[in-house]
């Protein structure tokens, strides 16, 4: 088996290459280098287990969990290195079967087994967990991209080290859940739709989506991911110097649509462009919702108000909301005009007692 090393390690690389995507992929230096070196010191060490009936040191072991660790750190994927031991197995059973004698057959399969008994689960693990720490650094640069961004600091140097692409527009989501769903499930949902890595902090509850990505149905999709209802409000960012600004203002849209009550969805600016200015603080607010103080004594006024602007301005549509005659609806509406003074009949007293509602609403 040992004079026959080279010709059985060449048979693995090109069933490997053929066999296996992530191989085929690879430049013919590497097939002839790196992992021809590779499978030679695999053979080498189950030529030491033949020799010993399949049994393995600590220091074979090691240098496994070693290399293991290192394909790992490569980002060759584990199911091809799985792949390519089996082949490994398989191609050098078929040499011990053209060499062994029969009688000696049963004793080499028994070491092989025991072989790869005692290799694949070290292989798996130790692969498995050097992929863990690469995942936990990358998702640390990640996050410190994002922060970056956000922040309006340089970014450049961290995207390349997190191999993700941030030029160009992108849409800055501020996203809420009634209670906090699996982070992996919220992600994997968002790069669904994004088809690319999509930057999240999850945290704050901000995500940078591509340009271009169709962001309106993205609240019932992910509310059905996690079985909740989901809020969300985006702002767009032409380069990623807007992306501060857009962060911000979808912020703000998001915090607004929930103080007013409005109902699960996507939320742009200009879907609240009334209300986002009115929520600026001040005095003006306050005298502004202070125009409906007359109608706390009567709630019913105030819910009829309410339906009637929501309706916008249709009596039909209100009376058959509040279930009362259209003269029922009339009656109600003057007895609002009598007591705050502002008639809705005057366009632009109409307009004032709208902006009032949602004023006494945010203050």
């Amino acid at each position: 088996m040992a004079v026959r090393s080279g010709d059985l390690t060449a048979t693995v690389v090109a069933r490997c290459a053929a066999e296996v995507p992530f191989y085929g992929e690879l430049p013919r230096r590497t097939l002839d280098g790196e992992v021809t070196r590779s499978i030679t010191a695999v053979h080498e060490l189950l030529l030491r287990a033949l020799r010993d009936g399949g049994a393995m040191d600590s220091g074979d072991l090691t240098r496994l969990i070693e290399w293991s660790g290192r394909r790992a750190e490569e980002r060759v994927p584990l199911e091809a290195v799985i792949a390519a031991y089996l082949i490994g197995a398989e191609v050098w059973w078929q040499v011990l079967t053209e060499t062994a004698e029969p009688e000696e057959l049963t004793g080499a399969g028994a070491s092989l087994l025991a072989w790869l008994h005692a290799a694949l689960p070290a292989v798996v693990l130790a692969h498995r967990n050097a992929q863990e720490d690469i995942h936990s650094e990358d998702k640390r640069v990640r996050r410190a991209l994002l922060t970056a961004l956000l922040a309006g600091r340089p970014y450049e140097e961290l995207a390349e080290t997190a191999g993700v692409t941030v030029t160009g527009e992108h849409e800055v989501v501020a996203l809420s859940f009634e209670s906090n769903p699996p982070v992996r499930l919220v992600q994997s949902s968002l790069e669904a739709r994004a088809g690319v890595p999509v930057l999240m902090d999850h945290v704050a509850g901000i995500a940078l989506l591509p340009g271009g990505c169709d962001v309106l149905g993205l609240p019932g999709s992910l509310g059905k991911e996690v079985g909740q209802r989901v809020f969300a409000a985006a702002a767009p960012a032409v380069d990623p110097a807007a992306v501060p600004a857009a962060a911000a203002e979808a912020g703000r849209v998001l915090e607004l649509v929930q103080r007013l009550g409005r109902p699960p969805g996507l939320y742009r600016l200009d879907d609240v462009l009334l209300e986002y200015q009115l929520a600026r603080p001040g005095d003006a607010l306050l005298r502004l919702a202070a125009k409906l103080d007359p109608l706390d004594e009567h709630p019913y006024l105030l819910e009829t108000l309410r339906v009637f602007v929501d309706h916008g301005h249709n009596r039909r549509q209100s009376a058959l909301e509040l279930c009362v005659h259209r003269n029922t609806l009339d009656y109600r509406l003057h007895r609002v005009s009598t007591l705050t003074g502002l008639d809705l009949a005057v366009p632009a007293e109409a307009r004032l007692l709208q902006a009032a509602l949602v004023a006494r609403d945010l203050a």
